[in-house]
């Protein structure tokens, strides 16, 4: 592989599912593929009980290198990952896509959150592997 492929995981608020996958994709995929996140709408802050689960899960603190940010923000995306917006998806041009169809735990129980941050780590993972064995392929 010439080049890392650039993973952009988009929902419409880019405040917490993709947020997750942004910071899961740095920590368990950063040599096999770049991590970015975005959204139609900007949020003020990163949505805290993402920030402390991610942090108690996975010591990482999501806000020391993440933002709330709009589509045009990140670079072109080679991969699209939409996270499950259960509306219109956002749409970037891109060489492969997938929904990965996650509900929002925004106002959930940890337990509830639990469930959907194991569910993107195990999708990370999954996707780095595709890409490394070439079954997901990139020009």
């Amino acid at each position: 592989m010439e080049r890392k492929p650039k993973v952009a995981f988009v929902c419409v608020h880019n405040s917490c599912r993709s947020q997750m996958a942004e910071a899961l994709g740095k920590h368990f995929a950063g040599d096999v593929f770049e991590s970015f996140s975005a959204g139609t709408e900007r949020r003020p802050q990163i949505n805290q009980d993402a920030v402390r689960l991610i942090k108690k899960y996975y010591d990482i603190d999501m806000e020391a290198t993440q933002s709330s940010k709009l589509l045009d923000e990140i670079p072109e995306a080679d991969i699209l990952i939409k996270m499950g917006c259960n509306v219109v998806c956002p749409v970037l041009p891109n060489q492969h896509e997938e929904d990965w169809g996650l509900d929002d735990p925004s106002g959930k129980s940890d337990e509830e959150f639990k469930i959907i941050i194991d569910k993107i780590d195990e999708n990370v993972k999954n996707l780095a592997k595709r890409i490394q064995s070439g079954e997901i392929k990139i020009q």
